[in-house]
């Protein structure tokens, strides 16, 4: 057994890992001008940048893009469009897919014969490297270009939730029919896509080896790995468990944290008394709160909604020994906190009327659930945890069927 077959066996070798380790897997990248996809988490086992050790490996890195929040990551809020520019080391030219334009223009696909796809995503389809993905894919089908995929986990790992983006309502966080929570790697959604749009394009996917969705204490994120932010906000697992759910707070009045230490892991605001709505989301659905641990907070964002004011909220735990990765449901925890909100304090100003990513005709609530379904559940009072059940679980039933060619691990 050789060295390489031997760490494989002990450890999860991400697809930049194995590509940087086996010559034979590097071999077709001979010849050809090679792009690179990737943001500041596109980092190899011992932490280097894959620009810098892709380069080292002596492959011809002929440009660079970057998704939302730029290939530094350094800018944090949403609709925040980064430029293009030549990198200061390497001296190519550094293409942005969140700026004026969000697809590849046939000017930046004339710099490469392939497309290496490097993304840390979170396994939510509003996570919006998910939509860059398609778009890349289009247009290298379009352009004759080949889009290789350096698969990395979804750190929410398997659990699917969420009702299915309706027709009409796709948008640069809904990139296709899926769930909130679609537990696909980004390779194997790029299966899915080209699938499911008919998608004529020279694919592949660099999987990865050793990774173990259903077991702890990860199930979805290898233990012997580093979390480094994908974008500003994602500042570890527990946000990227709880994401599914908290990201529709970005549709409502709430703060989710912005402008504090752990955004999207809580949520509050300066005219709510959260253990009022806790106790409410506890006589309405119970098992609803299953698999995690909610905690009376109060926070003072220094930034975003509710800047400088003392916010009183709850935090979400999916952590520690009391968390159950198959039990916890961030989707319907989250819904089921607007529905305590609204059951309590009825008229209540909790949708935030706004453009969100380049949105500007419904609510962004709506946007992120890809359907109003979500939105009138909340804010209809007869309506109860059967009725959101009849329209979530049948999708995710349908999904879970769905997805399951496609699946690589």
């Amino acid at each position: 057994m050789d060295g390489f077959a031997a760490l494989a066996m002990t450890e999860c070798l991400f697809g930049i890992d194995r590509l940087l380790a086996d010559a034979s897997l590097r071999a077709p990248l001979e010849g050809k001008r090679v792009a690179l996809l990737a943001h500041p988490a596109s980092v190899t086992r011992d932490l280097g940048h894959s620009l810098d050790a892709l380069i080292a490996a002596g492959v011809n890195i002929s440009a660079v893009f970057g998704p939302q929040h730029g290939v530094r990551g350094d800018l944090q809020d949403n609709m925040m469009e980064s430029p293009f520019y030549t990198d200061p080391t390497y001296a190519v030219p550094v293409f942005s897919l969140y700026g004026e334009e969000r697809r590849p223009t046939g000017q930046s696909m004339s710099t490469f014969d392939v497309l290496l796809v490097d993304l840390q995503d979170l396994g939510c389809r509003i996570y919006t490297f998910v939509t860059t993905l398609l778009y890349v894919l289009e247009a290298a089908a379009e352009h004759g270009k080949a889009v290789w995929v350096l698969d990395r986990p979804n750190p929410a790992g398997r659990p699917v939730e969420g009702n299915i983006l309706e027709p009409g309502w796709e948008s640069f966080v809904g990139a296709g029919p899926m769930p909130m929570r679609h537990g696909l790697t980004l390779g194997e959604m790029g299966h899915w896509f080209i699938e499911r749009f008919k998608l004529d394009v020279d694919y592949r996917v660099i999987a990865m080896t050793g990774w173990a969705p259903d077991s702890a204490p990860g199930f979805g994120w290898p233990a012997d790995r580093v979390w480094i932010n994908p974008s500003p906000n994602a500042a570890n697992l527990n946000m990227a468990r709880a994401y599914g759910g908290t990201v529709m707070l970005e549709g409502t009045t709430l703060s989710e944290g912005r402008g504090t230490t752990r955004p999207l892991e809580h949520f509050g605001a300066p005219d709510i008394e959260a253990t009022t709505i806790a106790a409410e989301m506890e006589r309405v659905a119970p098992d609803w709160l299953a698999g995690c641990t909610l905690r009376d907070t109060w926070f003072q964002p220094t930034f975003h909604k509710h800047v400088g004011a003392l916010c009183n909220g709850l935090f979400i735990h999916a952590e520690g020994p009391r968390y159950d990765h198959n039990a916890f449901r961030p989707w319907r925890l989250q819904a089921l906190a607007f529905k305590a909100i609204r059951n309590v304090m009825p008229d209540y100003e909790l949708w935030r009327d706004f453009p969100y990513e380049y949105v500007f005709d419904k609510l962004a609530i709506d946007v992120i659930n890809g359907s109003t379904k979500l939105r009138e559940w909340v804010d209809d009072h007869e309506a109860g945890p059967g009725d959101l059940e009849a329209f979530a679980a049948p999708d995710e039933h349908h999904w879970t069927a769905e997805r399951s060619a496609h699946l690589l691990y």
